[in-house]
């Protein structure tokens, strides 16, 4: 967002990507928690017997994340966007302070509802397919 508005790297804004770089972390947390239960959630109801059933856990937990983290990125840019149209004394430095702001709440929360997800699925299914396999080699000896 700086590149496109022509805005040079300044203390305020790198202060800023700081701050940017907390919150993302903070949506990543976030997701992970609710990935982690709607996984258990299915887990204990036994309704996580194949891969599909853990695509569809990991779907079912993103998805709760979806209306709270579009209304927290609303929020923040909403609340950002009247420092960005302002024109009076000090605004050159609050636009440079704003602009990290809504560039990272454009894409940070697009990370963590797309990406996120998707590599928590093949952690889960590298673990998942070794879960099986080793019960199938295990009971391959046992009926040996």
């Amino acid at each position: 967002m700086m590149y496109l508005l022509g805005y040079k790297l300044s203390i305020a804004s790198a202060v800023e990507f700081i701050a940017l770089s907390g919150m993302a972390i903070e949506f990543g947390i976030i997701m992970l928690l609710y990935l982690d239960k709607a996984i258990k959630q299915h887990s204990q109801q036994g309704l996580l017997n194949n891969k599909r059933d853990l695509q569809s856990a990991i779907i079912e937990g993103a998805v709760q994340r979806i209306r709270p983290k579009v209304m927290t990125v609303a929020i923040i840019i909403f609340g950002l966007l009247p420092m960005m149209m302002e024109g009076g004394a000090g605004s050159d430095v609050m636009q440079r302070i704003a602009a990290p702001i809504i560039g990272g709440m454009l894409t940070a929360p697009l990370l963590s509802l797309f990406v996120i997800p998707v590599i928590y699925l093949l952690m889960k299914l590298r673990r998942f397919i070794g879960f099986f396999m080793f019960r199938w080699f295990y009971f391959k000896k046992q009926c040996v």
